[in-house]
């Protein structure tokens, strides 16, 4: 009787053990974000648009790469691609403003710093890309509850929105707002 009950238990503890839920806990998708720009790489095939300066090509795919970071919340890619930018930036020759807004950026530890001050970068972008653009088309976006329902615009290579405000918190949180081509 007694080996009647242990082997009862055994198998019950083994029927147990092998039929435990094995729920995992939902994580996030990683996904990689390249922070920089292939030298032999065209432009337009890294962001579909061409610009009649391919120096202010360089600098806006340096830009998108920063976006993407932020948009997969990663503050040690957006701080690399920050630096890039820096270099695209200054092969450029843009305001001390935005060479700024992007140096904080690189040198912030914190996403949501960084985030503060892509917007500043996001306005100095556009406003060097305006009238420079030769084929394609650049989305700009907008997203109306960034930082406490203030809203923040960026520049997207693609309609599809992808915010860098928020980033998988609310992925697709905002709208095209216009287009430049």
């Amino acid at each position: 009787m007694k080996n009647y009950i242990f082997i009862t238990f055994l198998v019950s503890s083994l029927v147990f053990i092998g039929c435990k839920n094995e729920t995992k806990e939902a994580t996030p998708e990683i996904k990689t974000v390249e922070t920089t720009l292939e030298k032999d790489k065209d432009v337009a095939a890294v962001t579909g648009v061409e610009f009649e300066d391919p120096k202010i090509g360089s600098a806006y795919t340096a830009y998108i790469n920063l976006k993407k970071a932020l948009v997969y919340t990663d503050n040690v890619k957006a701080s690399a691609a920050a630096s890039n930018l820096m270099t695209a930036f200054a092969n450029v020759g843009v305001d001390k403003e935005l060479l700024q807004a992007t140096q904080n950026l690189q040198d912030a530890a914190d996403v949501e710093v960084q985030r503060k001050e892509f917007v500043s970068i996001t306005k100095g972008v556009e406003k060097m890309i305006d009238g420079a653009l030769t084929s394609g088309t650049i989305y700009k976006q907008y997203c109306p509850m960034a930082f406490g329902n203030t809203g923040a615009y960026w520049l997207s290579e693609s309609k599809e929105i992808r915010n860098p405000y928020f980033g998988d918190k609310m992925l697709k949180c905002g709208r095209v707002e216009s287009k430049i081509e």
